[in-house]
């Protein structure tokens, strides 16, 4: 991956850090990784029912290859789905409920960044 893709990933992550806070979730964890696996990008406690979130973040700096939305493939919405098991070993969570989120960013230039939130988006 190279730094400007890095860079952009990050940004988005940051974006949707603050929009999270925004909606006053609880931000626990950034960037889990378990032995190279994969990635959680953003763990989060729901305020209004105290669900643990995992989140992915998807961002994208235009439309060339469709909206950020269509980079939830299959492959990732089950890696997710085997990380936030792994995660809720390794950290001995149990009783929890847990539900997975969506947040893209397009970031185009100088226009203001388009996010969205998509609540329980993996089922």
């Amino acid at each position: 991956m190279s730094k400007e893709s890095k860079d952009l990933g990050k940004r988005g992550e940051d974006l949707a850090v603050e929009l999270l806070i925004k909606k006053n979730y609880t931000i626990i964890e950034r960037n889990y990784t378990f032995e190279k696996k994969g990635e959680i990008d953003i763990v989060a406690k729901d305020p209004e029912n105290g669900f643990l979130v995992f989140v992915e973040v998807k961002t994208r700096g235009n439309l060339n290859y469709g909206e950020p939305e269509y980079g939830i493939t299959e492959n990732k919405r089950r890696q997710l789905k085997k990380m936030a098991e792994i995660y809720l070993y390794e950290k001995e969570i149990q009783e929890v409920e847990c539900r997975f989120d969506v947040i893209t960013v397009l970031l185009q230039g100088m226009q203001k960044p388009l996010i969205n939130h998509y609540i329980d988006a993996l089922g």
